[in-house]
């Protein structure tokens, strides 16, 4: 399948209703836009090997499994080839959930959970700062996550 599958209004269609519930049975998407369910089976496939469908996973609360504290960490690396080291050891961390490559200030920003403030600075000084390939770093706490979606597709 190619990399440049163009979706259509079918498509965008599914991929709406499934970004807010990836349990839709196919005959129920199938009923909504008066398809059959191998139509919605082959539309899903097509878009799995295209690349725009990576996954399909369960949200989890994090409050409620304990984790309190969400922060963005901006990380200052000693030099520029020291990338790939730093990522690979923040990998294993996993209070780690996700890490970006940027530009401006920051080399690499990640974001983290923790049980607490005392977890936060466990994890700081222990795992993340005890990186070599570290310079520096800068936490920023959230207070609250008032808008969290997923990419709609138009």
């Amino acid at each position: 399948m190619p990399n440049n599958y163009m979706i259509d209004s079918l498509d965008k269609n599914i991929l709406r209703i499934l970004t807010n519930n990836a349990r839709v049975p196919y005959t129920e998407l199938a009923k909504s836009f008066a398809v059959s369910p191998a139509t919605i089976h082959v539309r899903i496939e097509k878009m799995k090997l295209a690349g725009i469908i990576t996954r399909t996973i369960i949200e989890l609360n994090p409050k409620k499994l304990g984790y309190d504290v969400c922060c963005f960490i901006g990380i200052n690396l000693r030099s520029a080839k020291d990338y790939s080291p730093a990522l690979e050891q923040l990998e294993q961390i996993d209070e780690v959930l996700e890490a970006y490559y940027t530009t401006g200030h920051y080399n690499i920003f990640v974001k983290i959970l923790t049980r607490s403030i005392d977890h936060l600075q466990q994890v700081l000084v222990n795992k993340i700062q005890a990186i070599d390939e570290i310079q520096s770093t800068e936490t920023l706490i959230s207070l609250d996550n008032p808008i969290n979606r997923e990419v709609i597709p138009i």
